[in-house]
């Protein structure tokens, strides 16, 4: 620690500040006071971005294989539905950030600061953009002032400063001149102040002692930018890459099978290859991330327009609908930045009405005379509670709150030819001026103790008589003062809190607070909105705790006091590592590590600038409310996703495992490269639906998560009886067709069994979506439209381009007998299903 005199001399400075060749010359050498932004990703860099999702890959190659064996129609169908997926979200992505770009105005425009001549004389004050500040430079701070440097304090005047973007303090925090103690942590040092901190009260001139990159806010920002640069894997990328390699590897496999199955059954591997790549095809779900993107981008559009919650990232939407468990800090979110008054009582603890009015006329002529042009938060919820109380004395002197003495004192006139000191303050000081014995004084104390502990912050109030005098009132008149009472103040709840907390609780997500504040006033506000706090823990005992007793401990507690920045991240990661899927929810540059930490940060739009670049998410008010709204949304998304994946998945897979079948069985292909793309074409295009579809309520009461292991389990269930019924058809066929060769009639069979998979499909899309099988809305207009064109494409004009006839009376028959059987077989495994849907 060094004196404000070293300072200046480090920094080549003085009291009158520099000139103005030497600020420019500085500025010259280190660069303007910004904080380095993230560089702006370009369109055409987020668009080859997306081609790393696995099946868009996989697509982009299977389109190319398709171009080189001269399939120019399955190679544009294919590159096409490519492009559409990547234009879709790299276009979501573009606009969210352009959006966050127009925040970038919560810091300070300009900043006071001090110029002397270069001949000599007084130093100048001007405003100056706070871009132009330079170590060395001597500014002045007022209140209300956001400090645009980190900078130490050359004279200070009942200073306070919100540290709550850096440290998560709800309440401000004394500054002065005399250097602190370094070794519990810079911000604690109360000669320093930082930057993105601001000040509640008082005035202060300091000396600039880093700008720019150099600042403790900027380091910070840093590690936010790298994350921007190097986002982590989300939640939903890692299941659904889970899914994806697993039919990737299968769908690699099937052209290999088909080839060597017609090489050696009927000497016609080359001949198949176009065959090979339409069963590939057929295995894929061709409009996945066209439903992901649309899906989400649908999701993230309508937040933002009918919310204003901006989804920085696509799959970042879908882990909100994962989210399990959601923490967050209680300054701002929980409460509001602002104390209220809860009672004032007598030293016995009794209600008592006087002790709050002498308190509020301490804050009145404290602010009328001490040159005070607003109150801080305490005093504005003392004049708020006692209401117009100043004008019942004439105010004649008042000493403002002292940061050392930690009281504040107003002197008014009392009976004929007196005054009265009226002070108030922290309970240890004004009690330690009041005449009371030893025992008196220690019982006072101990009751102010238990109220802190109950979560109230305490005001003590005192009071004098003294003979009126001409001399201005010193702090040595404080003395020997009449102990009056105690003033109670709680944190101000936000009006939207408990609603917003029994939502939460309604979807299935645990809240926990994680927070830098007293335990008691944390344990206060959570008992006050209906969160059971249980057993608070002190963010101190975390240290000393190994894994295994973290992961326990943040099993069964709802509250964490006292936190770091790295108790916050480390709290965050044990519970990601217990399986849960964690959301967390701040605004200050010390809940930065805790953002990265979790699968999905948010963030309110007045956050600071470091936070939003975190952020995933970003509110556009800091309304908890609008966190239940952005789940609610997810699992809205989400839900239509695990649809459509349920029922593709294992529509394609019973289709394709039926089509090898058929391959091995019949001496002629069971259906046409062309007509297995037409068909895929068809059922594509009436999948888009998912994307506008309302799942069940049922589907948004808990988490959405996509589980790999359970999906393929239901994949393998459900296709293994969608081939079923497509092997079925083969017995319907036997029976029912009866051209010039029968089974050998290749057009009739090709036909038939195009028709049937189409009508299968559209009864797949109706009883395996989320809404219960209700025939309505966009996936119910789809169905029937693909099932009016299963049945009417083959009598079309179309139809003999795609090498498709008419088909028999007597097959419309049978076919009806099958999907009637199908249907009620898929229903009941359907209900028996149930809740172990994926």
């Amino acid at each position: 620690m060094e004196s404000d005199f070293r300072t200046l001399r480090r920094l080549d400075s003085s009291p009158r500040g520099l000139t103005d060749g030497e600020a420019e010359a500085r500025l010259a050498a280190v660069g303007e006071n910004v904080v380095p932004a993230a560089r702006p990703v370009p369109w055409a860099l987020r668009f080859v971005r997306s081609l790393r999702d696995p099946f868009t890959a996989v697509l982009l190659c299977l389109g190319l294989v398709s171009a080189a064996v001269m399939a120019w129609g399955t190679a544009s169908v294919i590159l096409s539905l490519v492009v559409v997926s990547c234009v879709l979200r790299a276009s979501g992505e573009h606009r969210a950030e352009r959006f966050l770009n127009g925040l970038r105005d919560l810091t300070a425009g300009t900043a006071t600061v001090l110029r002397r001549p270069a001949g000599g004389g007084p130093p100048h004050v001007r405003e100056i953009p706070v871009a132009d500040l330079v170590p060395g430079d001597v500014i002045r701070l007022g209140p209300g002032d956001l400090v645009p440097a980190d900078v130490r304090l050359l004279r200070a005047t009942g200073l306070t400063v919100h540290q709550a973007p850096l440290t998560g303090e709800s309440a401000p925090v004394t500054k002065d001149v005399r250097p602190g103690d370094a070794g519990r942590g810079v911000f604690t040092r109360r000669e320093l102040c930082f930057q993105g901190s601001a000040v509640a009260s008082g005035s202060a001139t300091a000396v600039v002692v880093a700008t720019g990159a150099r600042t403790h806010f900027a380091g910070a920002h840093d590690a936010a930018v790298r994350r921007a640069g190097n986002p982590e894997r989300s939640a939903f990328d890692r299941s659904l890459h889970g899914v994806s390699w697993v039919l990737i590897r299968f769908m690699l496999l099937a052209p290999p099978l088909v080839l060597m199955a017609s090489g050696a059954l009927r000497g016609q591997g080359p001949e198949t290859l176009p065959f090979a790549v339409a069963v590939a095809v057929g295995l894929t779900p061709e409009m996945l991330p066209v439903v992901v993107s649309t899906c989400l981008a649908r999701g993230a559009s309508e937040l933002a327009r009918e919310h204003g919650v901006v989804v920085k990232r696509l799959p970042a939407l879908h882990d909100l609908g994962a989210v399990d468990i959601l923490c967050l800090d209680k300054t701002g979110t929980l409460t509001r930045d602002r104390p209220v008054v809860e009672r004032s009582m007598d030293a016995a603890g009794r209600d008592d009405p006087e002790v709050l009015d002498w308190a509020a006329t301490a804050a009145w002529w404290t602010l009328q005379l001490a040159e005070q042009p607003t109150p801080d938060a305490l005093d504005e919820a003392l004049l708020t509670a006692a209401g117009p109380v100043g004008e019942r004395y004439d105010g004649v002197s008042a000493l403002p709150f002292d940061p050392v003495r930690r009281l504040a004192t107003a002197v008014v006139r009392g009976r004929l030819g007196t005054h009265v000191l009226v002070v108030k303050g922290a309970v240890a000081d004004v009690v330690g001026r009041c005449a009371l014995a030893p025992a008196e004084r220690a019982r006072l104390l101990a009751r102010a103790d238990r109220e802190t502990a109950r979560g109230l912050r305490l005001l003590a109030v005192a009071t004098a008589e003294r003979p009126a005098r001409t001399p201005d009132w010193t702090p040595a008149d404080v003395h020997g003062l009449t102990f009056r009472g105690f003033v109670a103040l709680r944190d101000d709840l936000a009006p939207t809190a408990a609603r917003a907390l029994r939502d939460l609780t309604t979807l299935g997500v645990d809240v926990k607070v994680l927070t830098g504040d007293h335990p008691g006033t944390a344990a206060r506000a959570c008992h006050d909105l209906g969160l059971d706090p249980g057993e608070v823990a002190d963010g101190d005992a975390l240290a000393g705790l190994g894994d295994a007793e973290l992961a326990d401990l943040v099993r069964r507690t709802t509250v964490f006091a006292r936190c770091t920045p790295a108790h916050k991240a480390r709290i965050v990661a044990a519970l990601r590592a217990g399986g849960h899927t964690v959301g967390f929810l701040g605004d200050g540059a010390n809940d930065v590590p805790a953002l990265g930490a979790a699968d999905v940060g948010i963030a309110p739009r007045t956050a600071v600038d470091v936070v939003r670049e975190s952020a995933d998410v970003v509110l556009g008010d800091k309304d908890l409310a609008a966190v239940a709204h952005a789940v609610t949304a997810g699992r809205h998304s989400s839900g239509n996703i695990a649809t459509y994946l349920r029922v593709t998945l294992s529509s394609n897979l019973g289709n394709v495992t039926a089509m090898l079948a058929a391959g091995l069985l019949l001496p002629f292909l069971p259906m046409l490269p062309a007509q297995v793309l037409a068909q895929n074409l068809c059922f594509d295009a009436a999948q888009l639906a998912y994307a506008y579809d309302r799942p069940a309520p049922g589907a948004l009461a808990g988490p959405t998560v996509l589980r790999p292991r359970d999906l393929l389990r239901f994949l393998g269930g459900f296709g293994a009886l969608n081939a079923v019924a497509d092997l079925a058809t083969f017995a319907v066929l036997a029976l029912a067709l009866r051209g010039p060769d029968a089974l050998d009639d290749r057009a009739v069979f090709q036909s038939a069994w195009f028709a049937e998979n189409l009508l299968t499909q559209a009864v797949v899309m109706v009883l395996l979506r989320g809404g219960g099988g209700r025939l309505t809305g966009a996936v119910g207009r789809a169905a029937a439209a693909l099932a009016a064109v299963g049945l009417l494409l083959p009598v079309s004009p179309l139809g003999p381009t795609l090498g498709l006839v008419g088909l028999p009376g007597l097959y419309y028959a049978g076919v009806v007998v099958v999907l009637v059987l199908y249907g009620g077989a898929l229903a009941a495994v359907r209900r028996r299903a149930g809740s172990h849907q994926p």
